[in-house]
């Protein structure tokens, strides 16, 4: 990152960065204005936690149907019913948290794992980060991308952390993708933290006042765009390249539109009286 006093701003400033930037506000504008969203703003936010967690639990490879997801209601076992179950509590979960992210955003955190690594009490492992020697599961990163150590987890969430409560002039998706990039980077926790990671990028969308409704998932663009393309740019992220860091946030920025389209056809849906 740039050594600026304010390097989320210095990364606003990457070509190509302003025009994500201006087609994010654009669609998440224009889904905020449907007539839909005066009387029913409840039932999309409803609907695009769903639509959300689904395409998270995606990426964490457990690719259900919505309406499987929907219909489901056990969440306990192994596998792949347990990775829904963490995105859907994570889904929920993200919206209690945003007082304390503005306070503590490494507090916020550890409870997102908490509550991602659910059923795992006693496993002094869960809601810290992972110490010298601990394995990390993450089956989509794998060994593609270097895992950092214990100690360099510890010092970059540190600063994360000061970044986040220092504040930045930076818009909103910037701060959003550099949150889900340096979690996914640094995997700091010993699983699921691909699914920490893009609830956290929820929380600060939200946060920022960007989608204050949380009716734009990115984690349905995620999916959509899949994860091929997903991981591409991750490594840019992890290069620390400027040309890395813009296609980074540029693939954030294209997910969160994705997110507005699949809320707009709910918006439309709802209209139609057809959901």
């Amino acid at each position: 990152m740039s050594t600026s006093a304010d390097p989320l701003a210095a990364l606003a400033a990457l070509p190509g960065v302003t025009e994500s930037v201006n087609a994010v506000r654009t669609a998440v504008d224009r889904v905020y204005g449907h007539r839909v969203m005066r009387r029913r703003s409840n039932e999309v936010t409803s609907e695009a936690a769903l639509r959300g967690a689904r395409g998270s639990a995606a990426l964490a490879g457990a690719d259900w149907a919505l309406e499987e997801v929907r219909r489901r209601t056990d969440f306990g076992a192994e596998g792949e019913p347990r990775t829904v179950g963490a995105a859907l509590r994570l889904t929920a979960e993200a919206g209690q948290l945003l007082s304390i992210w503005r306070q503590s955003p490494l507090r916020v955190l550890a409870r997102l794992h908490l509550v991602a690594a659910g059923g795992a009490e006693g496993d002094q492992r869960v809601g810290r980060p992972r110490q010298s020697g601990e394995p990390v599961d993450e089956p989509l990163i794998g060994s593609d991308l270097p895992l950092p150590d214990a100690d360099e987890v510890a010092g970059r969430l540190e600063g994360l952390a000061q970044l986040l409560l220092a504040g930045s002039e930076a818009p909103a998706l910037v701060t959003a993708a550099v949150v889900h990039g340096e979690l996914l980077a640094l995997r700091p926790f010993v699983s699921r933290n691909g699914l920490v990671a893009r609830a956290a990028e929820r929380i600060v969308l939200v946060g920022s006042g960007l989608d204050p409704k949380s009716i734009c998932p990115a984690e349905v663009g995620y999916a959509e765009l899949g994860a091929g393309p997903y991981m591409a740019a991750l490594e840019g992220y992890a290069s620390g390249t400027p040309a890395g860091m813009a296609v980074w946030i540029a693939h954030c920025g294209r997910a969160v539109e994705l997110g507005v389209r699949e809320s707009t056809a709910v918006c439309e849906a709802l209209q139609r009286g057809a959901a």
